[in-house]
């Protein structure tokens, strides 16, 4: 229904202005930005299948311009003037998030990240610290006004252009769909009217509650709507893009600020202090996206690592045993001998500290190159590289770890450790065969009560 009412409201205004020529409060300042909040409303009620960040800074932007657009019409009518400074703020914070918002939408992801805001503001100010920088003198040549006028009039039609081409960019990398087409449509729409406006205000040929403003309600409605339309299968891979923006606004973001350090008064202040956020945001990101890649790796050795003795876990032991099926090794695989019975008799609290300390006397007798792993339970897998010699004593040094007792807080323990042994030489075997001759081993050894038993060579 907002839909509808939305593009039925902006169709009574076209015909309102068509009708009466003058100005007047209903048609100019309540039902023309009563449209523009109805476009944000539409954009934030689109579905929730939708990125959640998209639908927000697509909502936002509108709002925003809507507020600019409110408040400029109310200083049209009335004597009490709202500050000018206010209402740049606003329409130019349309830009940012609806780069920011078109990237989300056209892109096939759920994930929000700070690294992805950090990435839009870094474009942004780097954007238009060089803008300013490269034009600003120029132009205070050519146009009238205070450097902040004059680069106001540099940054809107920058800022549109700018939406134009990422838009454009980004539906080129995936799949046309309805979506993209609206969206494409709604900010040409938008940038062809902002453009046309800012040449009628140089040339003094612009005249208030024109039918051309009718222009900028019709591209934010298709932004909108675009919102409730599909957006395709094809998931963006822009990351190389982003980063390479991202890298170039910093590289020229730095030589503004050195170039304004080696000749004093050359760029205005606000242009220094673009490209001094440009910086600061760059090196917040980059602090991000450190801490991001420690995460990851932290989960990854999380995903492969016990968290009861911090030995490897069996994911990581079965990657191992691809590895040793292919080479000259000898497999272990350990149960320890009593270990259910202080379980069962004291609780996990105290089982648990066993099988720390069994942890750390096996940890001290193995050299470094030997991994051993905790599979689960009682029961620990080793990987020894080398002749069958090597792999006999290692486990013969495993058992002797054992044979005194551990010191618990429910007093001292006694348990054994059954070991089972294949050795392998060259790629004659799976990994699964290894497991099922070294498990019948330990189980043997168990049985005969020899606490050792090699199952023949492969």
């Amino acid at each position: 229904m907002a839909r509808v009412a939305l593009y039925l409201l902006l169709i009574s205004h076209l015909i309102i202005r068509v009708a009466f020529h003058l100005p007047a409060i209903i048609p100019d300042l309540i039902v023309f930005n009563l449209i523009g909040f109805l476009a944000a409303f539409v954009a934030w009620r689109s579905p929730r299948l939708n990125d959640s960040l998209a639908r927000l800074s697509i909502t936002l932007a509108i709002f925003l311009w809507s507020i600019g657009s409110t408040f400029s019409t109310w200083n049209s009518f009335y004597e009490m003037q709202i500050s000018e400074r206010i209402i740049d703020i606003t329409y130019i914070s349309f830009y940012p998030f609806a780069l920011l918002g078109i990237l989300r939408a056209l892109a096939v992801t759920k994930k929000i990240a700070a690294l992805e805001l950090l990435d839009t503001a870094i474009i942004a100010l780097g954007t238009s610290s060089v803008i300013a920088g490269l034009l600003l003198r120029p132009a205070t040549m050519r146009f009238e006004g205070s450097n902040y006028e004059v680069f106001l009039s540099i940054l809107y039609p920058v800022g549109d252009l700018i939406l134009v081409a990422a838009t454009l960019s980004v539906i080129v990398l995936q799949h046309r769909s309805l979506r993209s087409a609206l969206l494409f449509s709604g900010i040409s729409i938008f940038a062809i009217t902002d453009l046309f406006f800012l040449l009628q205000s140089a040339t003094a040929g612009y005249e208030f509650a024109a039918l051309t403003d009718d222009g900028w309600l019709f591209g934010l409605a298709l932004i909108a709507t675009s919102l409730w339309h599909h957006g395709g299968e094809t998931e963006i891979k822009e990351q190389h893009l982003t980063t390479w923006t991202t890298t170039i606004s910093l590289a020229l973001s730095s030589l503004i600020l050195a170039y304004g350090a080696m000749r004093a008064n050359y760029f205005p202040l606000f242009v220094l202090v673009l490209a001094f956020l440009t910086i600061s945001l760059a090196f917040l990101r980059m602090a991000l996206a450190l801490r991001d890649a420690k995460q990851v790796s932290d989960d990854r050795e999380h995903a492969r690592t016990d968290e009861l003795t911090g030995l490897p876990n069996r994911r990581r032991f079965i990657a191992e045993l691809e590895l040793l099926r292919r080479k000259n090794g000898t497999l272990l695989l350990l149960d320890l001998d009593g270990f259910k019975t202080i379980n069962d008799n004291y609780g996990h609290e105290v089982g648990d500290q066993l099988l720390k300390q069994i942890t750390t006397r096996f940890n001290r007798v193995l050299p470094s190159e030997v991994l051993i792993a905790r599979l689960g339970g009682d029961e620990f897998g080793v990987i020894v590289y080398g002749n069958r010699n090597i792999g006999t004593d290692v486990a013969l040094a495993l058992r002797a770890t054992c044979t005194y007792p551990f010191t618990l807080s429910v007093g001292d323990v006694q348990v054994g450790v059954s070991i089972g042994s294949v050795t392998t030489e060259g790629p004659t075997t799976t990994k699964e065969n290894l497991l099922k001759r070294a498990d019948a081993a330990m189980y043997e050894a168990k049985r005969s009560g020899t606490g050792f038993v090699q199952a023949p060579t492969i």
